[in-house]
């Protein structure tokens, strides 16, 4: 079986779900430039188990209902569901690949798909009939413990599972509500610089750079007040680590509402399209 890339995506608002915009567009082509995975993993920035008590959790059931974890949307978006099956024996197989690494994931057999997880994979498989674990973050971890995550799970790229790290290259929600741009408004410079600035140390594969971007990029601190939505970003890099490095490929980049950021990265591999 051909080895799978990893990919992080930039999720946006859950009105992405059915709003317009370039970073939709993309996303409902995706699917058709990836060989066809026999299930998917997410690691959604929604899916935070630092709130639990624990370091990491795995959904484990065989049918994960569709989460609706926002509020002020319109009714159509709380009727949408992703009935995607669940994968217990893949949530097994993560565990038992994290524990090989000192690492400690445990299963949730009630958790569903949040709107990091469901809504760009209603977009990318609308057909919903490929297998969907989700894994969490942990914000009270490192951004190298989250590398490390990534690195534990990189067998499965093998074993015909996606690695879908799926968070925002920029994510700074007061900064939405104190002006409300509309969905095309430009990126301002903080916004932008910092994108541009993540793209150029993928390129130079300088991993330690971009797990402590928030401290070191142009504007850090403003495009992610809490970490987040960039923690995906660091799991993603880790499983898509190869013996030549990460080769990095910025498939997207675009912005909704002046300040996220939509870009999307495909991790060790230069070619996506199937033979």
């Amino acid at each position: 079986m051909r080895r799978l890339p990893s990919l992080f995506v930039s999720h946006g608002s859950p009105m992405m779900a059915l709003e317009p915009s370039p970073a939709r567009t993309f996303l409902a082509g995706l699917g058709a430039d990836l060989p066809r995975p026999r299930a998917i993993l997410v690691v959604s920035a929604h899916h935070d188990a630092a709130f639990a008590g624990v370091r990491a959790s795995v959904t484990a059931s065989p049918a994960p209902p569709t989460i609706h974890d926002f509020r002020g949307f319109p009714d159509e978006l709380f009727a949408m569901r992703y009935p995607a099956p669940g994968d217990p024996a893949l949530a097994e197989r993560v565990i038992a690949l994290v524990a090989s690494q000192g690492l400690t994931v445990t299963a949730d057999p009630k958790r569903g798909l949040d709107h990091g997880a469901w809504v760009p994979l209603s977009l990318i498989y609308p057909a919903a009939d490929i297998p969907v674990v989700q894994l969490s973050i942990a914000s009270n971890a490192s951004p190298e413990w989250h590398y490390a995550l990534g690195q534990a799970l990189a067998p499965l790229r093998d074993e015909g599972v996606l690695i879908v790290g799926s968070g925002s290259i920029t994510h700074n929600l007061r900064a939405y509500f104190t002006t409300r741009p509309p969905i095309d408004a430009p990126a301002p410079a903080w916004v932008s610089d910092f994108a541009d600035w993540i793209a150029d140390r993928l390129a130079a594969d300088a991993i330690d750079d971009v797990l402590h971007a928030v401290e070191r990029a142009p504007h850090g601190h403003d495009n992610h007040p809490t970490p987040d939505h960039i923690l995906p970003l660091f799991v993603a890099m880790g499983a898509g680590m190869d013996a030549d490095g990460l080769a990095a490929e910025r498939l997207h980049d675009s912005v909704t509402y002046a300040v996220l950021a939509m870009d999307a990265y495909a991790f060790g591999s230069s070619k996506l399209a199937s033979p």
